[in-house]
């Protein structure tokens, strides 16, 4: 595998992020990186990981949104509420 300098760029989606993530990983674990090449990718590879994080986490909060109004329907006019459990409640 050739030798690449990393980018400093912001990836175009999750799944760039990812590949590139798992070349700089193949390239450390290969030791074909000099020393100041690997503390870079290293460097490379801690902003990957926050930015799938956060693009996980924005997922995750759009999926929860999701699944509530899907579970939960909003009705203005219901007397009774329920618990997280389901069970109702006396308002």
């Amino acid at each position: 595998m050739p030798k690449k300098i990393p980018s400093t760029s912001q990836p175009d989606s999750f799944e760039a992020a990812m590949q590139e993530l798992a070349d700089l990983v193949s390239q450390m674990e290969a030791g074909e990186l000099p020393l100041e090449a690997s503390v870079t990718a290293y460097k490379r590879g801690s902003e990957l990981i926050k930015y799938c994080a956060g693009q996980l986490d924005k997922v995750e909060t759009q999926v929860k949104i999701l699944e509530a109004d899907m579970l939960k329907p909003f009705s203005a006019d219901t007397d009774n509420h329920r618990s997280q459990d389901g069970d109702e409640v006396d308002a």
